[in-house]
């Protein structure tokens, strides 16, 4: 959940000022994965002694956002930011709290000694940092923060001033300090013993790397290069004589002449610089020395492709920029018709009614023998699945499961072998989710995907899958995954129903109405001046309830979390047929109710929820279908909204809440892309 940032520049001259701003726009990039602190590592001037003159390294770290670090830079008189450096790399983190408070000391790079002999940035969580500390503190070693990575600088301090004599590349001090780490972890290496290289690796969080040079790349595809002999002593042992050093002459990207690589935990970071970038997978380690870029591996796994692929990003600069919005996530929220539309483009032919996911017909007759579904996911994914598993049991007619990750793990829940389990997460990396994927595969399950970034590890890490093509989303509140993911799981329960005769006219209204949608958001977008004006009454009060039932409890759910995500105002959503089963003694006139009432098959019941609220001096907001004057008298304010077809309203009734929390927000004076404690992709458990 921290932003990780670098930038390697090889035989392309570069002011150090050019460098701090290259690594400051990084971090301004990832600052919605994380922003108690911020801080980089670049190459210093250097101590001039009696026999050579010695590299330094130069932190700088500051508490809160980017910006302040970037204020920070101004003020360094030390460095001088007119000089240009040929061959530099620097290494930037943006912070979100997991052990130890925000604070200078606890922000990222992390040093190995007073004299910065080796830094690095992580993302992630060493779970066995204790007992690595308490070893390392036995050894003589101080620690000055309260953070869990600091380890992994003093752990490789620790190897390299044991080394006895030996020649150790960087690489390989990297290799033996990467073998006591348990947990999860993206990692960038930088050392003054080793300037001019850049080391990387990854195991269960995000990294990627992008590369840019003016000749064409020397390959497309880099072999990877495995180790036989494996550093498998205990982290007081030192000596590992029989590994292949990675900096062995191999394929590799770069030959020498001028290149630029940047490394990053997102893409967004990189996109303005290069669309060519390479994803690493579990246990790859990344270096580059001398200006080419090589991939190893410590051990080799079973029907392992022999080579990472440079990919080419569609990702376009301007998805990633606010334009003429205030916020991203109201950019977001307005992006949703076009969003929706390419979710649904080139899967849906309009014309013969047909639905086909790329993604999933070569395992289209598994699916459809299998004895259940299972749909994992959390937060707002899990929202999208609770939002689509009602169409998805009338369409496919099996039992359909859906699970919060954290407690399907929690609970050991049985899986088959003839079980078809979805993964649903925006990134494509949530820790949680990632987790459940692993134990389903485990138990035979066929898995699928649904994401919305190429190259995740759900992507990978799954049998088959959809990528919900709703661009790049950098608000924390997540707006327009919801109801791309939303469209995906719908689009799945119309493929998985095509041959089924009983079902053609619900499948034909069905399709009719996701063409209709994108002008039909057009329609609620259009309600946001009302909505605002409700927001200007609310945004005072403490606790807002939100309810509904059928096809809406999960935008109850969803409206609730959005409500909390970004105005810390208590919210709580409600299942309307639980109303007397105890929410009832929390309405009277004070409280603040949105109730959503559609005409569909709840409405009667409903209407008998509203009768209950009204009753006791409750003043309900009410979202409801246009025209309906039964609603409309009982209710305090309404809005009034498009009809469709029941089980895609709730993209329609979601939308409203999605603005609201925004208004509700902006007007409680707080950040609404920045929430408090939370971050945009959830990496760690």
């Amino acid at each position: 959940m921290c932003g990780i940032f670098a930038y390697l520049n090889y035989q392309v001259p570069r002011t150090r000022k050019e460098i701090f701003e290259t690594l400051v726009k990084g971090l301004q990039r990832l600052e919605y994965r994380g922003y108690d602190s911020a801080g980089i590592a670049v190459d210093g001037p250097k101590k001039t002694g009696n026999e050579h003159n010695q590299n330094t390294i130069c932190l700088i770290k500051k508490t809160g956002k980017v910006k302040a670090l970037d204020e920070e830079l101004c003020k360094k008189d030390l460095l001088d930011l007119d000089e240009k450096l040929f061959t530099h790399f620097g290494i930037a983190h943006t912070r979100w709290a997991t052990h130890g408070e925000p604070s200078e000391v606890n922000s990222h790079p992390h040093r190995s000694d007073k004299e910065n002999e080796f830094v690095v940035i992580h993302n992630g969580i060493i779970t066995n940092y204790k007992e690595l500390k308490a070893y390392l503190i036995n050894k003589g070693y101080e620690f000055e923060s309260e953070t869990d990575t600091e380890v992994i600088p003093k752990l490789i301090k620790y190897v390299y001033d044991n080394r006895e004599n030996e020649d150790i590349g960087f690489s390989t001090l990297v290799e033996r300090v990467i073998q006591q780490l348990e947990g999860a972890f993206a990692l960038v290496f930088k050392s003054r013993n080793f300037p001019r290289e850049a080391v990387c690796t990854r195991r269960g969080s995000p990294l990627l790397i992008g590369v840019r040079s003016e000749y064409e790349l020397s390959t497309e595809d880099i072999p990877i290069q495995y180790n036989n002999a494996l550093f498998k002593e205990g982290v007081q042992e030192k000596n590992s004589h029989n590994r292949a050093d990675c900096s062995s002459d191999i394929d590799s990207v770069g030959d020498g002449r001028a290149v630029e690589y940047y490394f990053a935990s997102d893409a967004s970071a990189i996109i303005e610089h290069t669309n060519k970038v390479l994803y690493l997978e579990d246990d790859d380690m990344a270096v580059v020395s001398e200006g080419k870029l090589s991939i190893h591996r410590l051990r080799r796994k079973v029907n392992e492709n022999p080579v990472r692929a440079i990919q080419t990003l569609q990702m376009e600069l301007q998805q990633i920029m606010k334009g003429n919005f205030d916020a991203f996530m109201q950019k977001e929220i307005f992006e949703q018709p076009e969003s929706v539309f390419n979710t649904m483009r080139g899967r849906i032919c309009f014309d013969t009614n047909t639905v086909i996911l790329g993604g999933l017909k070569d395992h289209l007759k598994e699916i459809k023998r299998c004895r259940r579904l299972i749909v994992i996911g959390c937060g707002t994914s899990f929202h999208a699945a609770v939002a689509t598993r009602q169409i998805l049991e009338e369409l496919t007619e099996l039992s359909v499961m859906v699970e919060l990750a954290s407690d399907f793990l929690d609970r050991n829940t049985p899986v088959f072998r003839d079980d078809v389990c979805f993964f649903i997460s925006q990134s494509g990396e949530t820790a949680d989710t990632l987790m459940a994927l692993r134990y389903c595969k485990g138990q035979g399950a066929l898995t699928v995907g649904v994401t919305n970034t190429v190259g995740s590890s759900i992507c990978r890490e799954t049998d088959c899958g959809v990528h919900i093509n709703a661009g790049p989303e950098i608000g924390v509140a997540s707006t327009k995954a919801y109801t791309s993911q939303f469209v995906a799981l719908v689009m799945f329960g119309l493929m998985m129903s095509e041959d089924r005769l009983s079902l053609q006219q619900r499948r034909l209204d069905i399709i009719n109405s996701l063409k209709m949608l994108p002008d039909l958001i057009k329609q609620v977008l259009a309600l946001d001046k009302k909505i605002k004006a409700i927001a200007d009454e609310l945004y005072q009060q403490k606790s807002l309830l939100v309810m509904g039932r059928g096809y809406h409890y999960a935008t109850c759910l969803e409206g609730a979390l959005k409500i909390k995500e970004i105005t810390y105002m208590h919210s709580e959503g409600i299942l309307a047929g639980e109303l007397k089963h105890g929410p009832l003694a929390l309405i009277d006139k004070e409280m603040p109710v949105i109730m959503i009432i559609m005409k569909d098959s709840c409405y009667t019941k409903c209407q008998n929820a509203l009768e209950q609220v009204t009753a006791r001096s409750g003043r309900p907001i009410i979202l409801c279908c246009k025209d309906d004057t039964d609603i409309c008298k009982n209710a305090y304010h309404t809005l009034e909204l498009p009809q469709t077809v029941d089980c895609l309203q709730g993209i329609l009734t979601v939308i409203p809440l999605q603005l609201l929390s925004f208004h509700l927000a902006v007007l409680r004076g707080y950040d609404v892309d920045f929430p408090r404690n939370l971050a945009k992709s959830v990496t760690v458990e």
